[in-house]
């Protein structure tokens, strides 16, 4: 690695600005390489649901396929896991398992950017659902959401502790959820870097360490499947419990 850490594994998440205003009220409004993958992302998703679905076909084609699949698959999650009474919640679920899918991906891409390997982005994302399923909790139930902390038939001597335990439990939720996303993107991308200046540094050598990290490229795709739909299936525990109370 260089003294100016160019070819640092790390580099590869580093913001870069694309314009330099002035902060605003000390809020940064620049665009930057981040802003950009995301507006790819939210354009991608959009591209991709509404040219699949143009033609309606009675027999779908493969996109068309691929589209209906993706929206049965989250549709039977929220379902499975939170009760047909999540169903008008299942637009901004599916959106939600959308958004972080083609974020993966796209960091997947050679010289893109991983938006989800940052922790302001995820958590970002994570505070918006814990403050919405929140809300969701007491507008549903009102006050009766407070019992949420304290479960039924509990020993009143042990209330102070376990109201504690469960609170602190419920707002690390948020936290939770965005270094799960994070951190595997990160220590995956970061995985990648590293073994192809292995694959460059060791020339004709690099057979090895090239054969191996198609094999990690593979693994880090299922790792960018496998993450969206962990932040999916949370998102739906965690609206299951408000609606519900368990």
């Amino acid at each position: 690695m260089s003294a100016d850490g160019s070819h640092s594994p790390l580099q590869q998440f580093e913001i870069t600005y694309f314009t330099h205003f002035n902060d605003v009220f000390g809020m940064n409004l620049n665009f930057s390489n981040s802003s950009l993958f995301m507006v790819l992302a939210v354009a991608g998703v959009s591209a991709f649901m509404i040219l699949s679905m143009r033609s309606r076909a009675l027999v779908p084609g493969r996109w068309q396929s691929m589209a209906e699949l993706m929206y049965t698959f989250v549709a039977d999650l929220v379902k499975d896991t939170a009760g047909e009474e999540a169903r008008p919640y299942f637009p901004f679920i599916f959106s939600i398992f959308m958004f972080v899918l083609f974020c993966n991906l796209l960091g997947m891409m050679p010289y893109s950017f991983t938006v989800t390997s940052h922790i302001a982005v995820t958590f970002a994302l994570a505070a918006f659902i814990f403050i919405g399923v929140t809300v969701v909790g007491f507008v549903k139930h009102g006050a009766h959401f407070l019992s949420f902390f304290f479960p039924q038939g509990t020993p009143l001597p042990l209330a102070p502790l376990l109201i504690l335990i469960e609170l602190f439990a419920y707002l690390v939720r948020p936290l939770s959820l965005s270094v799960r996303l994070a951190a595997n993107m990160l220590a995956g991308h970061t995985m990648l870097k590293v073994f192809a200046g292995f694959v460059v540094s060791m020339g004709a050598f690099g057979v090895g360490p090239l054969l191996f990290m198609a094999v990690l490229t593979g693994f880090e795709i299922f790792v960018a499947l496998l993450q969206a739909y962990v932040f999916t299936i949370l998102t739906s525990v965690y609206l299951n419990d408000a609606l519900h109370l368990h």
